[in-house]
């Protein structure tokens, strides 16, 4: 069977690092750790970032997965860039041809797709529409899975009726997401070989319970006391989790999945 590479998803380390942060000081601690692999996402794609970055290719033979700056085929938020500009649809096809990229990935859908199941359909087509668009440039376009695409409408879930109205749009499909969504990691994956070359390697903790300082006897502290279970869902580090992250790797690499990003969405005080 073929390998992957390990890499790191940026959204872990770098808002820990801004403003000050530096593309290829940042590399360089990863190469010390033993990481040749990035996806950059959470980072301004400035001048010195890019060249920082190439610098880490160049230097220390770094590989760029994916770029998720930003991408979407609308703006997320006022001001942030879009794909369906075409100043900055230019810029992401240039910056990622700058870092020997071929791909690029949707970081979530926006916030009406989530409650809607036209406008997850009007999403998926257009995601589709960006993906044919950007394959004219040699780049693949992928979207990342989190937990609410696992809703069900008209009895199918979310994410497989993106997944069957499109047929450029590739999946990043992040293993602890899908646990969290109800589903089982490995028979996901193998759900949708063929379309994951890109995948989220992030564990699934239930944390010791603290108990609430509250009387049990009364409403407020039951209430108090099923707010605090639901505290206790973590992201865990790889491998001091509940998930089978050999078997997530082994399906993933069954499937076609060339890279697997590790990534921590929140570090509980510790050091990313």
């Amino acid at each position: 069977m073929k390998k992957g590479l390990i890499g790191v998803q940026m959204s872990t380390i770098a808002p820990n690092k801004m403003p000050k942060f530096d593309a290829y000081e940042s590399m360089a601690r990863l190469a010390d750790i033993g990481y040749k692999c990035i996806e950059i996402s959470q980072v301004p794609m400035t001048k010195e970032n890019v060249a920082g970055f190439r610098r880490a290719i160049d230097e220390l033979g770094f590989n760029v997965a994916a770029i998720s700056a930003n991408v979407a085929p609308n703006p997320m938020m006022p001001g942030f860039e879009a794909l369906s500009n075409p100043d900055d649809f230019k810029k992401m096809v240039e910056d990622a041809k700058a870092l020997d990229c071929d791909m690029m990935r949707i970081g979530a859908m926006p916030m009406d797709a989530r409650f809607s199941m036209q406008a997850g359909l009007d999403f998926a087509k257009q995601a589709d529409e960006y993906a044919c668009k950007l394959a004219e440039h040699g780049i693949d376009l992928y979207y990342h899975n989190h937990h609410f695409e696992f809703a069900r409408h008209g009895g199918k879930l979310l994410m497989d009726i993106i997944k069957e109205n499109t047929t450029r749009l590739g999946f990043e499909l992040d293993i602890h997401w899908i646990h969290r969504g109800g589903m089982d990691p490995i028979k996901f994956i193998n759900q949708y070989a063929g379309r994951i070359r890109l995948l989220h390697l992030k564990d699934y903790r239930i944390a010791p319970m603290k108990e609430p300082e509250v009387d049990f006897n009364t409403r407020e502290g039951m209430m108090a006391a099923y707010a605090a279970m639901n505290e206790i869902v973590q992201f865990a580090e790889v491998g001091e989790g509940t998930l089978d992250i050999p078997g997530c790797i082994e399906a993933g690499l069954a499937g076609g999945s060339e890279y697997f990003l590790v990534e921590q969405d929140l570090s509980y005080g510790r050091d990313p």
